[in-house]
């Protein structure tokens, strides 16, 4: 597939493409807060409805379904209109279905919000397709690294969620909820905030509107093996990682028996490599290769994967470092595969990157769901590292024939072929 050059259709990260940036990677920040809340809230949810290990993953997992399936159409509309409107839409949706749960009377009423809490996992797919728009193609590691950073929104929820649970009393027919309801009532203002920043901060993006395309020519590139094998490395360093952050907060309080708020802290210091290095992953990328930089996000990973696939018996120091390694892992992982991405489809972020995020958020739906019925089948506590160990060894071995394949035909290729070339 021929691609135009960066420089052909986005200008450097200045100006409105750095104002772009900042306005997407502040609201992605609070969305995926927002789309990770249930980790947290869902436990005293728990005790209050009297949930089941699987109604408690099933609710903390379907914000991440939403946000998956979505994520394929949302980034081909922003293609189409580019990314402003689309974003602001919804994160303003967001804003009026978390403010919903804050006044969700009963369980039921809860599985039908959470799906709608869900379209805060969309941002990620426009607000890529967005900063591709204005962003060149040798500052667009950095940039979408730097985007992507936002994961660590996750953070907030797991340090500020627990501070509220505890800090705003719960009272009957109170107009302003406490407990538990504390936290989607004050993330809804904070998201109207955030919809008002990026609404008036970020550029008018009606110079950026592509011109009206049939759907086969937008879904076109999705029929290349390349973009399904990125989906592969995004389940693992992307859809393992929302796993992962619904996961450890229960595993902390069911198996260290450390209270909530530590369960949030210890949960956020692994949250806080695997979001917070992604810009540092793009920056790698950009620097060294996005292939070579990828391998050793994978190896970081399965580094501290094995350790932790082989027992439970670990002191929480010993685990928590281990953890910490595999988050490291995947925030670089995860800048280096949509450097690999805008490399091959630089003009087809939205529909591309979108397919790409929905594989790697369909992963953080079903493997909680997975480490949950391999810890109820087999009594494996450690079920999440001994799932996820297999899962990151397949992706290897997808990867490295692949990475060889694609430098053998670099070699045997005419210079003017290599630069030609969006492989790296």
């Amino acid at each position: 597939m021929t691609h135009l050059p960066p420089e052909a259709y986005a200008p450097r990260l200045t100006g409105p493409a750095a104002r772009v940036v900042t306005a997407s990677t502040l609201g992605f920040t609070m969305m995926f807060a927002v789309w990770v809340m249930f980790a947290i809230i869902g436990l005293p949810m728990r005790r209050q409805f009297a949930l089941s290990d699987a109604q408690f993953t099933l609710l903390t997992a379907l914000p991440v379904l939403t946000g998956s399936l979505l994520r394929l159409p949302g980034g081909i509309l922003a293609d189409r209109f580019g990314g402003k409107r689309p974003f602001v839409i919804l994160t303003v949706l967001t804003a009026l279905a978390s403010l919903a749960v804050a006044y969700a009377p009963s369980f039921g009423r809860l599985l039908w919000l959470a799906p709608l809490v869900g379209l805060a996992g969309v941002s990620f797919a426009v607000g890529s397709a967005w900063i591709a728009q204005w962003v060149d193609g040798g500052h667009r590691g950095l940039a979408l690294g730097t985007f992507g950073a936002g994961n660590a929104g996750a953070s907030i929820t797991k340090l500020v969620a627990p501070l509220l649970i505890a800090g705003v009393p719960a009272a009957a027919g109170a107009l302003i909820p406490g407990g538990w309801r504390a936290v989607p009532f004050l993330f809804s203002g904070l998201l109207l905030l955030s919809a008002l920043f990026t609404m008036f901060y970020a550029p008018a993006d009606s110079a950026k509107v592509r011109a009206p395309r049939p759907l086969s020519v937008w879904l076109s590139p999705l029929k290349s093996v390349q973009v399904w094998r990125f989906g592969l490395y995004y389940v693992v360093f992307f859809g393992a990682y929302v796993a992962l952050s619904l996961f450890l907060p229960k595993y902390y309080v069911d198996h260290y028996k450390v209270p909530l708020f530590q369960a949030g802290l210890l949960t956020a210091l692994f949250i806080f490599p695997a979001s917070l290095l992604r810009p540092l992953g793009g920056y790698l990328s950009d620097r060294f290769g996005a292939r070579g930089t990828t391998m050793a996000a994978f190896a970081l990973m399965i580094a501290a994967l094995v350790p932790l696939a082989l027992t439970s018996a670990y002191a929480l120091t010993p685990f928590l470092t281990l953890t910490l390694i595999v988050g490291v892992g995947m925030g670089i992982g995860k800048a280096s595969t949509y450097k690999l991405v805008s490399n091959h489809f630089p003009t087809e972020m939205g529909s591309v990157g979108g397919l790409v995020g929905l594989l790697g958020g369909l992963g953080g739906f079903f493997l909680p769901l997975i480490f949950s019925a391999v810890k109820t089948q087999y009594a494996v506590v450690q079920a999440a590292p001994a799932v996820l160990l297999p899962l990151t060894l397949m992706a290897l071995v997808v990867f490295v024939p692949n990475m060889l394949s694609v430098r053998r035909r670099e070699e045997v290729a005419t210079p003017a072929a290599v630069s030609g070339l969006a492989t790296d």
